[in-house]
């Protein structure tokens, strides 16, 4: 059996390790070779390599990242566990691992993985370093029949040999030249993809270009040449969430700056090569900060309203599908799962006895909101002013106004130390980052309902994609407390300024100093006038906007189409995510049919799976596990295809990146 896996990253990666897996434990054939295109390293891929800057984290701590099985994930293959990044770390800076000649680690990444902690949140590049490893680790203990090939190229094009249909052999075309053929089964893992510009921003790259000025397009930041921005350049940032504090960084930590703790508070040296940043967004305030992790590696909150069971019945009552609509469906149990972690953890920190909260628990979950509610919370004497109040989480300056940029500043500087303050408490301890935290426990259940088109079209588009997601990724995905501290720091130190809500920007040819990107916002005189101008977000997942070689032709040829969501007035919602069936993810046509020997999981996926770029976590049951589990066993159990009558061309691999023996043996 031959298998083309493409994209090399962490999810390709786990669906070459769950293929090794299966035949390690119940080989289905007496030779099977692996295919692997991408052309970044082979395990990191392009998103995590470990050559980009080290001042660039991750937003989850280094207990909860793995890419190996454990008995919490149902699979039909064998569970096979191994070292989590932390575990990992503690190894490679103890020197008990084996590297090999190919991973010698420098200094810095050797004190990194010394220093780093359960609890720590470690740079891009050493979780790089980590799945590289992993990589060369399954390639290492492959069964002897299984041969890996890594190609180092991009596909551009997938296609059938013969006239036998979804029976055929699958080719991949390299953008090398190379085709790979005779293939049973060809898997999309690519992650992240590019994307063409919007019809906005073509407008403003080419106004940039007409005026010499700069303006970068949504992308990674670790992708971006900023060395076109100059010092004490006016620099405009639209976007408060995890992009924005990667810019930060880079331009700041990563031109020379230094941070210090002086009296117990966070001070910025200035390098004098940073650009002046000028900052804003919609709500005009950054992502909150993660709550200090108190929940070790396999900590979660299990639902006591949003249960899977629930999430399950819900789109099939009485046994008929019917659609969901979140805000009616959903969100009140949401709502009041988050609501009553709050309380429960305040009482606790109050000095209530655990039968109390108990007690309290168990009648607030079951008490209608509004009055009955609001009596409960009188009974347990929680006062007024610390009740949960959904819009100051939301919006944390509520319906304040704000006279000018000052009044702006002061009260941010505020908001900003309280956000560290309430983080430090922990996510357990604390009450309001304990609260926050369920949003992230509670996904799994939130898939159940919502994916694979579980909410009406109207819905799904409204409610879903135009409120909860923003939402949910503004209050429990945000970055480490560090970072809102030092964010702090740079607006002490006037390198930084955060402009406030409502944030404008146009193309203004005539700008007091000649053309400009003139920022304005919803705080009376923010009038910025800038010569760079930054989407710090990525770019939206959409299929019909794909820059991706391989998906464009995949979608030009009719060979796959973006997802739907049906509409119950017959008016369907048409996402930008690429459309697969349900487990294994079957890649879905231009006709709506569903290819058997074609599989797509992840990113692209975004709208048929819901939070897509969530990573693998140990000890509760990761859906990517389960995932790549699911496509590795339907792969592996497909027969053999038809094959064109031409020999199929050879495909050579340098040796450190295969095992096993040649692909000699006819499979059985």
């Amino acid at each position: 059996m031959d298998l083309c896996i493409v994209g090399a990253g962490p999810r390709g990666l786990s669906v070459l390790e769950r293929l090794c897996a299966h035949e390690r434990k119940n080989p289905r054939w007496d030779r099977v070779t692996v295919h692997v295109a991408d052309p970044s390293p082979p395990g990191s891929g392009r998103v995590w390599r470990p050559t980009q800057s080290r001042h660039l984290l991750m937003n989850t701590v280094a207990s909860q990242v793995t890419v190996f099985t454990d008995a919490s994930v149902q699979t039909e293959g064998p569970l096979e566990e191994g070292p989590s990044l932390h575990q990992w770390a503690r190894a490679l800076g103890a020197g008990a691992l084996n590297t090999g000649p190919h991973l010698a680690h420098d200094e810095e990444t050797l004190a990194e993985a010394r220093a780093l902690g359960p609890d720590t949140y470690p740079t891009r590049a050493l979780y790089g370093h980590y799945l590289m490893w992993v990589f060369r680790q399954v390639i290492a203990e492959a069964p002897a029949h299984v041969t890996v090939r890594v190609h180092p190229a991009r596909a551009v094009a997938l296609s059938e040999e013969t006239a036998a249909g979804p029976h055929a052999a699958q080719s991949v075309l390299l953008e090398d030249g190379t085709r790979l053929t005779g293939l049973s089964a060809v898997v999309l893992a690519q992650g992240h993809v590019p994307a063409r510009p919007t019809g906005t921003e073509q407008r403003l790259a080419a106004f940039a270009a007409r005026h010499g000025l700069t303006y970068l397009a949504p992308a990674n930041p670790a992708d971006t040449d900023l060395t076109c921005v100059a010092p004490g350049e006016k620099v405009l940032l639209r976007g408060l969430g995890l992009n924005f504090f990667d810019y930060t960084a880079l331009f700041t930590q990563g031109r020379g700056g230094t941070f210090t703790r002086t009296g117990g508070r966070l001070v910025y040296h200035p390098s004098g090569r940073e650009p002046r940043l000028y900052a804003g967004s919609r709500r005009g305030v950054p992502y909150q900060a993660r709550g200090e992790n108190e929940k070790g590696a396999h900590g979660r909150y299990f639902p006591r309203l949003l249960t899977a069971r629930h999430a399950q019945a819900l789109r099939a009552p009485g046994g008929r599908p019917r659609p969901v609509r979140f805000t009616a469906d959903l969100w009140p149990l949401i709502a009041r799962e988050v609501e009553s972690v709050y309380y429960e953890t305040l009482l606790t920190a109050r000095g209530h006895t655990p039968d109390q909260v108990a007690e309290f628990a168990g009648q607030y979950l079951h008490t209608p909101p509004g009055p009955p509610q609001e009596h409960l919370l009188d009974v347990f004497a929680v006062p007024v002013a610390e009740r949960w109040d959904w819009s100051l989480v939301s919006r944390p300056y509520g319906e304040r106004t704000f006279g000018d940029l000052d009044a702006f500043r002061t009260w941010l500087r505020a908001h900003l130390d309280d956000d560290v303050r309430q983080a430090r408490l922990g996510n357990v301890s604390g009450p309001r980052k304990a609260a926050l935290d369920i949003l992230r426990d509670l996904r799994n259940e939130i898939r159940l309902a919502v994916d694979h088109a579980g909410l009406d079209a109207a819905s799904h588009r409204d409610e879903l994609d135009g409120w909860y997601t923003p939402l949910n990724a503004y209050l429990s995905i945000g970055p480490p407390a560090s970072r809102i501290e030092e964010m702090a720091a740079l607006i002490d130190a006037g390198v930084l300024e955060v402009t406030g809500p409502g944030m404008r920007v146009e193309a203004d040819p005539h700008a007091p100093d000649g053309p400009r990107f003139t920022h304005t916002s919803d705080i009376p005189g923010v009038h910025v006038h800038a010569t760079t101008l930054i989407e710090s977000r990525l770019p939206e997942i959409d299929l019909r906007r794909t820059a991706d070689p391989l998906m464009n032709q995949l979608l030009h040829t009719g060979q796959c189409r973006p997802h739907r969501v049906p509409g119950a007035d017959g008016q369907d919602y048409e996402t930008g995510g690429l459309a697969v069936s349900a487990r294994p993810y079957h890649l879905v046509d231009a006709a709506g049919t569903a290819h058997p020997r074609r599989f797509a999981y992840g990113v692209p996926t975004e709208s048929v799976h819901w939070v897509t770029a969530a990573g693998i976590r140990p000890g509760v049951g990761s859906v990517t596990l389960e995932d790549s589990d699911a496509i590795a066993a339907a792969a592996l159990a497909l027969p053999e295809p038809a094959r064109a009558a031409a020999p199929p061309a050879t495909t050579l691999a340098a040796p450190d990146t295969a095992t096993g023996p040649a692909p000699a043996r006819k499979a059985s």
